[in-house]
């Protein structure tokens, strides 16, 4: 086993919750590991495919193991973890702290030792590990630490993806307790005021979040386009394309995990040109994994502002968001960054979603946005003459 070695960066892959919830089987599982390697992400660094909640059954066997349903997987989990390896990728799977899952189904509480020893059994990469049902006697603390101990000692590599929902100050204790990431927002939906909200409620722990245990913002809705069989998740209607694009630029700046919650069978060349996004990806991939800082537009703070996110390459990403629901200016002035004119320093502006170079600017750079748009680019220090 190598721990020291697991999610460096924040891990990516595709979840089954956000679209199928409990609508799952092993053709779905096995279709899209095969979507995901004939798409292209997974070349792009996509590379879990996870199962969620509702994939066992309601009770345990005699010997107080968690068993498959046999009509969603009649093959068991270590033949779908084996065609899942088959591809080159990685496999995930659901379990909960608590005596039962969100779902109604057996949790991990006071089994976290053999249950850890049947995923690893099972041929098990990722754990997402949810807060449901937690006994009122115990805290979330000592849960987590609890399975994160299990898995470390079950015989084989598992991330552990700790799904709490930012309670209990998470981002306070979790890095201690050996977790690889720590979800820190409630659950997404397929509407922009969700993404608005969620990425605003982050903002301030950015400097939580870094290599080995990352902040998960919760999984992309990217593409989803109002098709989940989960009447909450869709409430209110889904999000735009440039809705979703910001929504993947915002995840990957603020070093999020890029999980796919979208049918990745059936995409568009627009969401997979979103979710393939190359340049955002790196910036996501960083291996320095620092968080972004933000500026706020002087006279729009509220609607309009720039995360910045320091490079190992010592460029910087820079990702502009109109939140608002009208056109917005962003100013950004380059003495915030660290670049003094009297130096005679300015920046060389990459496009990562023109993909061109805009050329050197001085002092500040100036975008119009549309509501909900958004403008990531990387800006590399220069001199001016």
């Amino acid at each position: 086993m190598h721990n020291k070695y697991l999610a460096m960066t924040p891990p990516m892959g595709w979840n089954s919750w956000n679209t199928f919830t409990w609508n799952i089987n092993e053709e779905l599982i096995m279709g899209a590991a095969d979507a995901l390697c004939t798409s292209g992400l997974k070349d792009k660094g996509y590379e879990y495919i996870v199962i969620d909640d509702c994939w066992s059954l309601k009770q345990r066997d005699e010997e107080g193991r968690l068993v498959a349903d046999p009509e969603k997987f009649p093959h068991g989990m270590k033949y779908v973890a084996d065609y899942v390896h088959s591809k080159g990728l990685k496999f995930g799977m659901y379990s909960c702290c608590g005596t039962h899952t969100c779902a109604g189904y057996p949790g991990s509480f006071e089994h976290e030792f053999v249950d850890a020893e049947t995923f690893a059994s099972w041929g098990v990469d990722y754990l997402k590990y949810d807060n449901c049902y937690k006994p009122k006697h115990i805290n979330g603390e000592v849960l987590y630490k609890r399975m994160s101990l299990a898995l470390r000692n079950c015989g084989r590599d598992i991330v552990l993806s700790a799904c709490n929902w930012g309670h209990e100050d998470v981002h306070s204790w979790i890095q201690g307790s050996g977790a690889q990431l720590f979800r820190s927002t409630g659950d997404i939906q397929d509407n922009w005021q969700s993404v608005k909200n969620l990425f605003l409620s982050q903002i301030d722990k950015t400097a939580y979040s870094g290599p080995f245990c990352h902040n998960d913002i919760d999984m992309l809705i990217v593409g989803m386009h109002g098709s989940s069989n989960n009447e909450w998740i869709g409430e209110l209607g889904a999000c735009t394309d440039i809705e979703y694009r910001t929504h993947f630029a915002l995840w990957a700046i603020m070093g999020s995990p890029l999980m796919i919650g979208c049918d990745i069978r059936n995409m568009t060349d627009a969401i997979l040109e979103t979710l393939g996004n190359e340049d955002l990806i790196r910036i996501n991939q960083d291996i320095e994994c620092r968080g972004p800082y933000c500026i706020r537009q002087w006279n729009n703070p509220e609607s309009v502002l720039a995360m910045v996110k320091p490079l190992s390459d010592g460029t910087l990403a820079i990702c502009f968001a109109n939140l608002g629901d009208k056109r917005g200016e962003m100013s950004l002035q380059f003495w915030d960054l660290g670049i003094p004119y009297a130096a005679n320093m300015g920046l060389e502006i990459y496009n990562c979603y023109t993909k061109e170079n805009e050329g050197k600017f001085s002092e500040r750079y100036v975008a119009v946005l549309e509501p909900h748009d958004s403008l990531t680019l990387i800006a590399k220090p220069v001199k001016l003459k």
